[in-house]
């Protein structure tokens, strides 16, 4: 079995407690981090190391930053999308053994029409380049992480407050839809759900207790490994600690 997951931690400095203790519990094969905010020579390799997991990162001090820890060392691909220059440290491409695995923390976007937003949707066109590519290569390829994107109304606690707004918008909707294209299977999708888990909550307005929340971290599976998915859960349990990230895990597991 080969477990994956992805986790906006908002703060690698601040959750670090939260994420060895989450990793000793599920011990995934690979753990997707995004908004770790630390530059590369602060990031604590020895700790990671201590709790029996390898690390890879392309960090950026205070803002953004994407890390892979995992079980076994991965060899690097990429840390940046060939051809675009971009210093925002937001994509970390890695293999276990036959898989590729890509860490993303895709803009935010702010608002809709804004200078952000233009940014977002153009990082999202140099995205699907990219997978092209990446596919090509690595039959066996996992997406996972932040895209800030719900990509329905299934994944909005309230579809009409949020039509139109950022993360929720259909040129936003569109370029997740053309990721999928690529043959990527949303996992979290592939089952039957009664209802559906968010993944983040916005800390005001006690948006956790309240479940007003959005769907909008995920894990992406090549055609290669969509039929092995066995599972895909999000785990709201560390949402629920003191100090928490405004976002949970989510975690999928391959028969592989």
């Amino acid at each position: 079995m080969f477990k994956i997951a992805s986790w906006n931690v908002n703060s690698l400095r601040v959750r670090l407690d939260q994420v060895l203790q989450w990793l000793a519990a599920e011990q995934p094969e690979v753990l997707a981090v995004q908004e770790i905010k630390l530059a590369n020579e602060n990031f604590p390799v020895d700790q990671i190391e201590a709790a029996g997991y390898s690390s890879l990162y392309n960090g950026q001090k205070t803002y953004n930053g994407v890390a892979l820890l995992s079980r076994s060392p991965g060899s690097l691909i990429a840390t940046d999308f060939p051809g675009y220059t971009d210093p925002q440290r937001r994509i970390l491409c890695a293999v276990y053994g036959e898989t590729a695995v890509l860490n993303l923390y895709v803009p935010n976007g702010s608002e809709v029409g804004s200078d952000k937003y233009a940014y977002k949707l153009e990082w999202l066109e140099h995205l699907h380049g990219y997978l092209e590519e990446l596919l090509r290569d690595y039959p066996r390829c996992l997406v996972a992480g932040d895209f800030n994107i719900a990509p329905a109304d299934d994944d909005v606690h309230d579809p009409e407050e949020w039509r139109g707004k950022v993360l929720c918008s259909e040129p936003e909707r569109a370029a997740f839809e053309r990721l999928t294209q690529t043959g990527l299977a949303d996992c979290y999708r592939l089952f039957p759900r009664e209802e559906t888990l968010y993944t983040w909550w916005d800390y005001r307005a006690a948006g956790f207790r309240r479940n007003r929340g959005l769907r909008i971290d995920h894990i992406l599976a090549s055609p290669a490994l969509r039929d092995k998915c066995s599972d895909c859960r999000i785990d709201i349990e560390p949402r629920r600690l003191d100090r928490p990230s405004d976002h949970a895990p989510i975690v999928a597991e391959f028969d592989i």
